[in-house]
């Protein structure tokens, strides 16, 4: 059986009904209609013999003066004893050899919308959500099956005609296809179609790279569900998030959901002691999530709560001192509490108390491998290369960062402006070193990421940063050194294991990773970043990145289900689910009845979980949840290494904070162990500690503010001595 058929496709605006169609007839061809093809409807089986048959190829138009173009379709049926693997390599070249033939883009889009018509629509039985595929801006529907042949049969469907043609010519390739074959198809063949006028921008390369990830997805659960396997990996646990309320996923999730909607009582509590006593609250984003519940609700209340990275919470104490404030109370590590009494004093606030959450250490990992020897060492070679530059992380601690500055001159950073800093600073002083630390993954990433610089045009890389170009990002790289031996606890578990799964079960899904985060991660986070389905970089980029995607998908005012890889510290969640509740929220009334769930996954490790009492519950409403063991007991802390859950954080306790504002004034020296310290110590040149040691946060500053490195800065540079003992050239 075959058929063959003559399209003429002409050259008029995409508005246009430009395809025009004639069947040529001979004794053994049949017309598409006749050969089981249905233009309106079709069922799975019509749909599977229609793209097991057609093979397109492209023929020269007879005229090269004539703007029209033509090509021929004729079908065959593949025998079932041809190979699959020449079923679909033949196929994906026939495909990408007849789009490389047209050399103008639109024509290329043309030929799109022609494959669009010829995607048999499917039922809208079959056009529901657990059929959609993420990650694409149009609605986007697959469905797939195993024939008793073992062949995988796919369907699909768009609300959008170029998304149609795209899903049309993947389905030609793979149905039919045995699962093997299927799994083999990378998203990097069909980039080579360029189709569009941008062919490889954000949209287009989403849309090919998703719909076969779903493809594949699909396949793997059907070949495991036929030979009666399990699938590899349990899915992580995650949050649901909607207009109506908020699900969780596994008990890791419940746990992290459980303080989503606090105890009233508390917040009141809470808020009557702030108002009376005039104490602001600063808090980092990774609060244990019943303290970041508490503070949330309590915000609506008393405007003196902040919530924020490192970088902010400063800045934020320094506003509340002006509104009025006498006391700050700082939720986060030692070194946030240092920084924020060294900024008071700095900006005449030294009246203000400066409060801690514990009346024992509170440690960071990071802030720890930048106060050893082994670190101190390594700005002493940087102090023997002069130019240097010190980009030092900001979560260290203030001594960390005065003992620094008197060796090299330092400027601190945080993980959402290191890459212009050091960029920057190339820029200002071409033939600089720089000394970047302490967390060793993300000086790796840093590293990296300009490696993949030098691949971009020129033009690309000055969107990036208008002072450079291939060959100066070719020519800094062997001057960026960075710290070996430093590492977060928390970011350290997104490594092998973590990415393997996400792989394997989220690879649709939009990526979320903090700088911190080990190189697979990383790359996979930038692979996903490139296709504008992932983000790298601070917990506040990760935040206005899920706004943002959950924005458009209400502004496109249809279903839809976005899912996000929280890659970075679990604390995240509330700030996240709080802004995601909001954004539903304000979209509920104009959004027509149709409906946005946001699933938030924590990519927590299986061997991170630990068990939960049998005895110990919480009931809410009429569900009954367990309660997962705190911190102490490992809670979110993996045999890989690496926790979810930062424990160090988890010591600010909302126990602690009560009693901390209690017992305000502290007129009985009750909390003595409790104030933050301040620094009376001084540097080995005989200089404050909180002098030397708030100039880098200054120098930051200045260059967040002007986009320069300050020019006292760069005169330290130049004159080492300046800043201290003078270097020792060696």
């Amino acid at each position: 059986m075959e058929f063959s058929a003559t399209m003429t496709l002409k050259s008029l605006p995409l508005s246009s009904s430009f395809f025009s169609t004639t069947l040529s007839h001979n004794p053994n061809s049949k017309s598409l209609a006749s050969s089981g093809y249905k233009t309106q409807s079709s069922s799975s089986s019509s749909s599977s013999f229609f793209f097991r048959s057609l093979k397109c190829i492209q023929s020269p138009p007879p005229n090269p003066q004539n703007p029209s173009s033509q090509f021929t379709c004729s079908a065959v049926t593949f025998s079932p004893s041809q190979t699959t693997e020449s079923h679909v390599s033949s196929k994906l070249h026939r495909l990408i050899s007849e789009f490389q033939s047209l050399s103008e883009p639109i024509d290329r889009v043309k030929r799109l919308i022609h494959y669009a018509t010829l995607l048999p629509p499917m039922e809208d039985s079959v056009r529901v959500d657990s059929n959609r595929v993420m990650g694409c801006t149009a609605q986007v529907w697959l469905q797939a099956r195993l024939d008793h042949d073992g062949k995988m049969r796919f369907e699909a469907d768009s609300d959008s005609e170029i998304t149609r043609g795209f899903c049309s010519c993947l389905v030609w390739v793979l149905d039919g296809a045995a699962p093997e074959e299927v799994m083999k198809l990378k998203t990097e063949e069909l980039v080579d179609l360029n189709v569009g006028v941008a062919g490889r921008e954000r949209s287009r390369v989403n849309t090919w790279h998703n719909v076969l990830i779903t493809m594949q997805k699909k396949t793997k659960a059907l070949t495991a569900e036929r030979e009666g396997k399990p699938l590899p990996f349990e899915a992580f646990p995650s949050l649901v998030v909607t207009a109506d309320g908020v699900e969780a996923k596994g008990s890791y999730a419940e746990a992290q959901a459980r303080y989503l909607f606090p105890d009233e009582s508390k917040v009141e509590e809470l808020v009557s002691v702030l108002k009376e006593k005039k104490i602001g609250v600063v808090a980092h984003f990774y609060m244990d999530p019943q303290v970041q519940g508490i503070l949330t609700a309590a915000q609506k209340q008393w405007p003196h709560i902040h919530i924020s990275d490192s970088l902010v919470m400063a800045d934020s104490a320094v506003k509340m001192a002006k509104a009025g404030c006498q006391f700050i109370t700082v939720l986060g590590v030692d070194f946030m509490s240092e920084n924020v009494r060294a900024i008071l004093d700095q900006a005449g606030f030294g009246d203000v108390g400066v409060y801690r959450m514990s009346n024992e250490r509170i440690g960071c990992s990071l802030a720890d491998a930048a106060a050893t020897p082994s670190y101190m060492n390594y700005l002493e070679e940087a102090s023997r290369s002069p130019p240097s530059l010190h980009v030092v992380y900001i979560n260290t601690s203030l001594e960390t960062k005065a003992y620094a500055h008197e060796l090299v001159p330092t400027i601190t950073c945080t993980s959402s402006n290191v890459v212009q800093t050091i960029l920057q600073a190339f820029a200002q002083v071409p033939d600089i070193n720089i000394w970047y630390g302490p967390d060793s993954y993300m000086g790796a990433n840093i590293k990296e990421l300009l490696q993949q610089m030098t691949k971009m045009t020129d033009e690309e890389i000055a969107e990036i940063h208008p002072g450079h170009s291939r060959e100066t990002i070719r020519s800094l790289l062997p001057h960026l050194h960075f710290y070996q031996d430093g590492t977060c606890i928390v970011h350290h578990i997104f490594g092998h294991e973590v990415v393997e799964k996400i792989n394997e079960m989220y690879c649709d899904a939009f990526l979320t990773a903090h700088f911190e985060v080990p190189g697979e991660m990383f790359s996979l986070a930038m692979e996903a970043k490139r296709r504008g389905m992932g983000v790298v970089g601070s917990t506040q980029n990760i935040l206005d990145f899920i706004k943002q995607r959950v924005q458009e998908a209400l502004d496109r005012n249809v279903n839809d289900h976005l899912q996000f890889v929280l890659g970075t510290e679990s604390g995240m969640v509330t700030a996240i689910v709080a802004a995601v509740r909001s954004l539903l929220g304000s979209g509920k009334s104009s959004s027509g009845g149709s409906k946005v769930k946001v699933e938030i996954v924590f990519p927590v490790s299986s061997d991170s979980m630990t068990r939960t009492s049998p005895n110990s519950s919480i009931k809410m409403g009429d569900i009954i949840l367990p309660v997962i063991p705190g911190v102490a007991s490992g809670e979110g802390c993996s045999i890989h290494g690496g926790c979810a859950s930062c424990p160090y954080m988890k010591m600010n306790s909302l126990s602690s904070l009560l009693k901390v504002c209690h017992q305000l004034p502290d007129k009985k020296d009750i909390l003595m162990a409790y104030e933050a310290e301040r620094f009376k110590l001084q540097t080995p040149n005989g200089k404050s500690v909180a002098d030397v040691g708030c100039e880098p946060i200054l120098h930051m500053r200045q260059f967040q503010a002007e986009r320069q490195l300050p020019e006292k800065l760069v005169y330290q540079i130049y004159h080492p001595y300046s800043n201290g003992r003078p270097v020792s050239s060696s």
